[in-house]
């Protein structure tokens, strides 16, 4: 499975509290292409195991839900992580991932590749669980190039606003430029390793202009989707991430013009104008998978 592969239908991620049933119900209906069920930072710690066994009935008698599902776990180094990515092993069912929160280094995306191994093993779950890096920390922002490439599992990265603008000292209500740097540096890590970036949640539960402009500038820039807190915030993400029909029309040209210069021995074609060659098919191939097309 490819980085291109995963960025299908992943535009818009909702994360719902692993402690709430009825929320976790509510969110597999309600059109975001992602659910992330969380375990982490919206369960308190008397809660944690509460929440663990809710998350995994669920899994197990849910059936295959029209929607992706991902578990985030506790972060390594805590006392719920193992139970955590073990449960989520062995409840089968449609979890494809889990979001390791506050990566900080290779050796904790090793540590959880080693342990579904095992797990896998053990249980003979034959689809293996995909891994999702959440960066929220100045050391697994500073360490990004390593983190991308050190597990086969890993399919995504994503930015997070809250802990890391803690960490760094910084208003969660900075403005939208400084965050730049932290957002360049996650995408050119992400696209080097071939895996999908994804930005991390407004942090408010508005739709009004500030929600909009983060939005906006999260697509402008590239990203493959971006999280959301609260479901009145899915179809504002969903549009702004899914290419209108006179980009998918052009992205389809493109293709196919390159596809018939390849059958003709050359590498690159004239079309409307201008050369088309591999680096823009890769442009178009994300725009069709954006639009739900990749194999078209």
């Amino acid at each position: 499975m490819t980085g291109l592969d995963e960025c299908i239908a992943r535009r818009c991620c909702l994360s719902v509290p692993g402690s709430d049933l009825r929320k976790i119900e509510k969110a597999a209906a309600s059109g975001a292409d992602e659910i992330v069920l969380d375990l982490e930072d919206s369960v308190p710690p008397e809660a944690k195991s509460d929440a663990r066994d809710i998350v995994s009935a669920w899994l197990a008698s849910s059936g295959e839900p029209a929607v992706r599902v991902a578990v985030r776990v506790n972060a390594p180094r805590t006392p719920w992580c193992h139970a955590d990515i073990a449960a989520c092993a062995a409840a089968g069912g449609p979890a494809r991932s889990v979001v390791v929160p506050k990566v900080e280094s290779a050796g904790d995306l090793a540590f959880v590749d080693r342990l579904l191994d095992g797990l896998e093993s053990a249980s003979g779950r034959t689809e293996p669980v995909a891994v999702q890096a959440l960066i929220e920390t100045p050391r697994g922002l500073a360490n990004l190039n390593e983190i991308v490439g050190a597990s086969p599992r890993l399919r995504a990265v994503i930015l997070g606003y809250a802990d890391l603008a803690g960490a760094l000292g910084r208003s969660p209500a900075a403005g939208l430029d400084t965050w730049l740097p932290a957002q360049h540096d996650l995408l050119v890590a992400a696209r080097g390793a071939g895996i999908a970036a994804i930005d991390g949640p407004f942090l408010g539960v508005g739709t009004g202009a500030d929600f909009v402009a983060h939005v906006e500038r999260a697509a402008r820039l590239g990203f493959d989707g971006k999280w959301v807190i609260h479901p009145r915030q899915i179809d504002g993400v969903v549009a702004a991430f899914t290419p209108v029909p006179d980009e998918v029309a052009h992205a389809r040209r493109v293709l196919s013009a390159l596809g018939d210069g390849h059958q003709r021995g050359v590498g690159a074609v004239a079309m409307d104008g201008q050369m088309i060659d591999e680096a823009l098919a890769v442009a178009a191939r994300r725009t069709l998978a954006r639009a739900g097309g990749a194999n078209e």
